[in-house]
């Protein structure tokens, strides 16, 4: 793997300046997170609670907001022709930061409408997507081979435990200052996010070899890998049946939360926050999983263990507190199967990646794994309206759970650590681990 030669192994002072690096990339997305958990409660709190949206009209929002990623391919083999893949980080940010800041402006005008919300969903679901296809280019210049899995802990230990605070005070949020206007405090975290991005120098990685051709055949080699490579081939298969299903149950939890359980919006950040100390737990147990388990191993149990717990919400229902403890639960335990999962399948996906192709694979993988995401809301929409919220959860939990099985006929099983590289063809040159 290309490493930015201030991280050459070996150098003491270089393993410093690749540590102060992480650290201050470490507090933006730190920051960020935080206020992403506050806008996750309040935009469908939005349409729900101050536009009366209905369920369909609340799944097309979570679907606007995914909706870019079946664009990515395309970003993605943009991107990779590009030196400056930080630039479109802190570019995606202020961007998301502007859509946001929309809210409490035209709430305060009396304007804001359906309408509006769906377009700033969408936009933020744009910056999102460039975000997270210029990122792997970006990692890899941080942080040594040898470091992904830590990494890898860190970073989602930080999106734990923003899910353990961030929901919880967005519902307080929510009620004391309207949801609009919380909404605010996610674009000042975007802001934070570039700012701190801005303040990191990495010598990068250089545009692709293969700039030169046609977008659209660059587009298709980095589709091309992925379908012939048996690892990514068997994540993307198990991530996009469990992005599915998960994502019909969450363009709906909420409204289920509110309409059917009767909880108000501050019981419902608590339940939100007390339910991600699974998250913590799972990121900070991921690396002694991985220790035990294998890597194959830990990423199965993730995929097993992050929608099956949907089905306890089918049980809630009746006094407040009941209701408030399955969905807790829900949480909680849901929390710890994705970061069993994100961190070790993150961790492996960036050790098999070549260097040329990284924004590009990253593009074709967002564009099928986060593409469902959108298709899931609006069939989860689709049949809450048609058969009703509980069956609806009930199917979510049981079909995403089977999405682990997709693994079994693939090498993930059987791999115990981060892989060394095994075929000199698929990567830019020699000395490369990707």
């Amino acid at each position: 793997m290309h490493q930015v030669a201030p991280a050459a192994p070996g150098t003491a002072g270089a393993g410093a300046r690749t540590d102060r690096r992480f650290a201050i990339f470490w507090s933006g997305q730190t920051v960020s997170q935080f206020g992403d958990r506050i806008s996750e409660l309040a935009l469908p709190l939005i349409a729900v609670a101050l536009l009366h949206a209905n369920a369909r009209q609340a799944a097309l929002l979570t679907a606007l907001i995914w909706l870019p990623n079946t664009v990515a391919p395309v970003v993605g083999a943009w991107i990779d022709s590009r030196p400056h893949k930080r630039l479109m980080m802190i570019a995606a940010d202020v961007t998301r930061a502007a859509a946001l800041l929309s809210l409490p402006v035209a709430y305060g005008a009396h304007a804001l409408g359906l309408g509006q919300l769906y377009v700033v969903g969408a936009v933020t679901g744009v910056g999102q997507t460039v975000f997270d296809v210029a990122y792997p280019a970006f990692f890899v210049t941080l942080i040594p081979r040898t470091g992904y899995v830590a990494a890898n802990s860190r970073l989602n230990m930080s999106r734990s435990l923003s899910y353990v605070v961030g929901p919880a005070v967005g519902g307080a949020l929510v009620q004391a200052i309207t949801a609009p206007v919380a909404a605010a405090v996610d674009a000042v975290s975007f802001l934070f996010s570039a700012t701190m991005i801005g303040r990191i120098r990495t010598k990068g990685l250089p545009p692709a070899s293969d700039s030169h051709l046609p977008l659209r055949t660059r587009m298709a080699a980095g589709a091309r890998f992925i379908f012939r490579h048996p690892v990514l081939r068997a994540s993307l298969a198990c991530s996009t049946t469990m992005n599915f299903f998960m994502y019909a149950a969450q363009a709906i939890v909420i409204l289920f939360a509110n309409r059917v359980l009767g909880l108000p919006a501050g019981m419902i950040g608590l339940a939100l926050g007390a339910g991600a100390v699974g998250g913590l737990a799972g990121a900070v147990l991921a690396r002694r999983a991985i220790g035990v388990l294998g890597l194959g191993r830990t990423i199965m149990l993730g995929a097993a263990l992050y929608p099956s717990p949907l089905v306890l919400l089918v049980l809630a229902g009746g006094p407040h507190g009941k209701s408030f403890l399955l969905l807790g639960a829900t949480e909680f335990l849901s929390g710890l199967g994705v970061m069993f999962f994100d961190i070790g399948n993150n961790s492996l996906r960036a050790a098999v990646t070549p260097d040329h192709l990284r924004s590009r694979i990253a593009g074709a993988y967002s564009s099928i794994n986060y593409g469902s995401r959108p298709l899931g809301a609006l069939v989860g929409g689709w049949l809450a309206t048609g058969i009703g919220m509980r069956p609806t959860l009930l199917i979510a939990g049981v079909c995403g759970a089977a999405g682990s099985l997709l693994l079994l006929p693939s090498p993930v099983p059987g791999i115990k650590v981060v892989p060394e590289p095994v075929a000199a063809g698929d990567r830019p040159g020699p000395g490369s681990s990707s």
